[in-house]
C-alpha cells in the first residue's frame, strides 16, 4: 500500500507542477475554450489540461517501475504499458480536437484506433459473468472480446465527455472512480484471487494521481479545462482498469455458487463506479434521438445542468455530483468485500436518503418560499378588501360616494369659507 501511495503522489506532483506550463502553452497556442451558449464559464478559458494529466501518469508508471515491490505488474503483464500507449495516442487525439474542432466522426475514428492498439497490447476482455438462465461464466475469444473491448472503451470515453461540463466535475469524478476502483483491485489482490501488485492497480493509482494533482488547477473557478485530451484519457484508462479488474477473471471463483451477490458484483461494480457518466451518456443520446437530432449535438439537459436550474450553486452542483459518484462506486465495493451485510445496506440506505434530500433542498425551499409569498399577497388583498376605505370606494355599508356639484358660477369663495366635500 505505502508503494501505491507514493506512485499516487508522484503522478499527483508532476501533473499539479505541469498544468501552469500547459496553461501558458494553451494561452500562446490559443486552445481556448470559448464562450457558448451551452456553457457556464463566462470568459473564454484555457484547455488542453489532459497534457499535463498525461505526463503525471508517466511519471508514475516510471516511478512505479523502479519500486521492487510493483515491478511484478510489468513483469507479467504488458496491460500498462499497453495503456500508457493507447492513452498517448488519445491524448494527442484529444489536443488535435481541443484545438481545432475535429467532428465526431473523426473523434469517434481515432477512439476506436485508440482502443484497438490497447486490446493489441493485451488489455481485452476474457471472462464475462452472466447471472441468468444458468449461463454461468462465458470464455470470450477474440472475436466477441476485442469488439466488446472497444466497444466499452469507446463507450466511457464519451460518457466521461459527456459529463465534462462544470468547473471540476470530470476530474473529481474521475478520481472518486479510480479511487474506488483501486480499492476493488486491492482487494482482489489481498485474498489471493490476484496479485496485489496488478496492473489495475497499478492503473487507477496513477490515474487518481494525476486527477487529484489537475483538481486544484480546475475546481471552480477554472484556471484551465481538461479538455477532450483530458477526458478522453481518464475514460480510457478507466475502461482498462474495468476489463483488467473484472473482465480476465472468472467471477464464479470469487464465491459459491449458492450466494448469487459475490458472483454478480464482480459484473456491477464497473458500472456501478461509472454510472453517473454512463446515466447521463445515455439520458442524453435517448433525448437527442427523440427530437430527431444527432446524439452528439450539444444541449444544456445534461444532469450537472439539471441540478443548476433546480436551484444549486454552480460548487454546489459539482459536490452533490461527487456525492453520488461516490456513494455508489464506494457502495458497490464495500458490497463486494463485505457480501451485503446487514449494517453496509443500512449505511448505504441512509446515504441515499440524504442524497435525495440535498438533491431536492433548492426545489423544496423555492417552493415554499413561493408558497410563503402567495399567502402574504393573498393577506394582503384581503387586508385590503376589508379596509374602510376601500368599502367606500367599492360600495358597502357605508354607502356609495355622493358626487360633488361643481359651483354655478366660478368666483372666489365668501370670506371665512373654506372649500370642503361633503360625503
Amino acid at each position: 500500500m505505502r508503494e501505491y501511495a507514493v506512485v499516487l503522489l508522484a503522478a499527483a506532483l508532476v501533473t499539479f507542477l505541469a498544468t501552469p506550463v500547459v496553461r501558458v502553452a494553451a494561452v500562446r497556442f490559443r486552445v481556448m475554450a470559448e464562450v457558448r451558449d451551452r456553457d457556464v464559464h463566462v470568459i473564454p478559458t484555457p484547455r488542453g489540461g489532459g497534457v499535463a494529466m498525461y505526463l503525471g501518469v508517466a511519471a508514475g508508471v516510471l516511478v512505479a517501475s523502479q519500486l521492487p515491490s510493483l515491478q511484478r505488474s510489468f513483469e507479467f503483464s504488458t496491460q500498462t504499458i499497453a495503456v500508457l500507449v493507447a492513452g498517448g495516442l488519445i491524448c494527442l487525439l484529444g489536443v488535435l480536437d481541443d484545438r481545432f474542432g475535429l467532428d465526431a466522426l473523426t473523434k469517434l475514428t481515432g477512439q476506436i484506433a485508440a482502443a484497438g492498439v490497447m486490446v493489441l497490447l493485451g488489455v481485452q476482455l476474457a471472462f464475462l459473468f452472466l447471472p441468468v438462465a444458468d449461463i454461468g461464466t462465458l470464455s470470450l475469444g477474440p472475436d466477441v472480446g476485442v469488439p466488446a473491448t472497444i466497444l466499452l472503451t469507446v463507450f466511457t470515453v464519451n460518457a466521461l465527455n459527456f459529463i465534462d461540463g462544470l468547473d471540476g466535475l470530470a476530474a473529481g469524478v474521475s478520481a472518486i472512480a479510480a479511487l474506488a476502483f483501486f480499492a476493488y483491485s486491492y482487494h482482489l489482490g489481498l485474498v489471493g484471487y490476484d496479485d496485489v501488485a496488478s496492473a489495475p492497480a497499478l492503473i487507477t493509482a496513477v490515474l487518481a494521481g494525476a486527477c487529484l494533482g489537475f483538481l486544484p488547477h480546475n475546481f471552480s473557478p477554472a484556471r484551465i479545462f481538461m479538455g477532450d485530451s483530458g477526458s478522453m484519457l481518464v475514460g480510457l484508462m478507466l475502461s482498462a482498469a474495468a476489463v483488467s479488474a473484472t473482465g480476465q477473471t472468472d467471477s464464479q471463483t470469487l464465491g459459491s455458487a449458492a450466494n448469487l451477490l459475490p458472483l454478480t458484483l464482480p459484473l456491477l461494480v464497473p458500472f456501478a463506479v461509472l454510472f453517473i457518466p454512463f446515466i447521463d451518456l445515455v439520458m442524453a443520446v435517448v433525448r437527442r434521438t427523440r427530437r430527431g437530432q444527432s446524439p452528439f449535438s450539444p444541449d444544456k439537459l445534461h444532469l450537472h445542468h439539471r441540478l443548476l436550474s433546480i436551484g444549486h450553486s454552480h460548487r454546489r452542483a459539482v459536490l452533490i455530483m461527487y456525492f453520488w459518484a461516490a456513494l455508489l462506486s464506494f457502495g458497490a465495493v464495500a458490497l463486494s468485500i463485505t457480501g451485503g451485510t446487514v449494517e453496509v445496506l443500512v449505511i448505504i440506505g441512509a446515504l441515499l436518503v440524504v442524497g435525495v434530500v440535498v438533491v431536492l433542498s433548492p426545489r423544496a425551499r423555492r417552493a415554499a418560499i413561493a408558497a410563503r409569498e402567495a399567502e402574504l399577497a393573498a393577506l394582503k388583498e384581503r387586508s385590503r378588501a376589508a379596509h374602510p376605505a376601500s368599502r367606500v370606494k367599492g360600495g358597502g355599508p357605508a354607502g356609495p360616494t355622493v358626487p360633488v356639484a361643481a359651483p354655478a358660477t366660478p368666483g372666489p369663495l365668501p370670506t371665512g369659507q373654506t372649500a370642503g366635500v361633503r360625503r
